[in-house]
C-alpha cells in the first residue's frame, strides 16, 4: 500500500483527512502515483501538476525517503520503502517570502 501525505490546503480541497492510500501494481513511478491521486480526488487535478504539461506546480515539492524528488522525471520508479508503505511520498507546500 502506497501512502501519500498531502499538505493541509490540498487535503481540504479534496475533502479528506489523513493520508492517501493507493494500491498500485507493476513498476510504480512518481507520475503514476500522481495520476492515481488525481484519479481518486479529481478536485486535485491542476493543483499538484499543470493541466496540459503535467509539470509540477512551482510551490510544491515531492519527498521520498527524506530526499527531494521534485526534479525527478515522472517515469522515475519510487524507492522500495515507498512502494511497501514503510515511508510515504510527501507532497509539501513550499514557503516563500521575505
Amino acid at each position: 500500500m502506497i501512502r501519500v501525505v498531502l499538505p493541509f490546503h490540498l487535503r481540504k480541497l479534496a475533502r479528506m483527512e489523513g493520508e492517501v492510500l493507493l494500491d498500485l501494481t507493476g513498476p510504480v513511478t512518481l507520475g503514476g502515483v500522481l495520476d492515481a491521486v488525481e484519479a481518486k480526488y479529481p478536485n486535485l487535478r491542476g493543483t499538484i501538476r499543470e493541466h496540459g504539461t503535467l509539470k509540477r506546480r512551482a510551490f510544491l515539492r515531492f519527498f521520498a525517503c527524506k530526499e527531494d524528488w521534485s526534479l525527478e522525471p515522472s517515469e522515475t520508479v519510487l524507492p522500495p520503502e515507498v512502494l511497501n508503505g514503510t515511508e510515504p511520498l510527501m507532497i509539501i507546500g513550499a514557503i516563500a517570502g521575505g
